[in-house]
């Protein structure tokens, strides 16, 4: 288990290890709790023969100076697939992470930049298939706007073993872009 540290203004900052929020709370750091998950932690053993516990949460808000993360996603393969969701953006089936490319909309053949609004998660054949054409010319449309992610996002980008209360705490800020998310949403099978 990750536990997500905010600062005290409610930001994500990090994923941070059970040990490293185990640090925050001996150090009277954590201001708040989110989430129901919670997680014990048993230490040594006093004079009297009692077990020392430490109880964390799953979201921990914590007292430091606040500072906005850069917000910057790098963009990758992986976290493109996972924006996507694991769709061709063209044909909207689900694949493996093998079987996807990176496709790019305006091809950089004729200009295109390689970044997160230019850039769509395509099947191996539907990316063939386009070849260095814009989808116009190929006759296709993609079934989504790809987007930049926000700073929400790119937290749920980061971390691939989420908690159900942590994906709820993360997915109520998500922007209103990810229209597909949904779409054909069985197990993720890319990860």
């Amino acid at each position: 288990m990750l536990v997500l540290r905010l600062n005290k203004s409610g930001l994500p900052q990090a994923w941070i290890t059970l040990e490293e929020a185990a640090k925050y709370y001996s150090q009277d750091r954590v201001l708040f709790e989110l989430g129901e998950s919670k997680r014990v932690l048993r230490g040594g053993w006093n004079n009297q023969g009692f077990q020392s516990r430490l109880t964390l949460s799953s979201i921990i808000g914590c007292d430091g100076k606040v500072t906005p993360p850069s917000g910057k996603v790098p963009l990758n393969n992986r976290y493109l697939f996972r924006r996507d969701n694991y769709l061709c953006m063209y044909c909207g089936q689900k694949f493996r992470i093998p079987e996807l490319t990176r496709d790019h909309i305006i091809p950089r053949a004729k200009g295109g930049r390689d970044t997160w609004t230019n850039c769509a998660s395509a099947c191996n054949r539907c990316n063939c298939f386009k070849a260095d054409r814009t989808p116009e010319e190929a006759g296709l449309s993609l079934i989504a706007v790809p987007f930049t992610p926000n700073i929400y996002e790119r937290f749920y980008l980061m971390n691939r073993r989420i908690l159900s209360d942590q994906m709820v705490f993360l997915g109520s800020h998500f922007s209103k872009n990810r229209t597909w998310e949904n779409v054909n949403n069985k197990d993720n099978v890319g990860i």
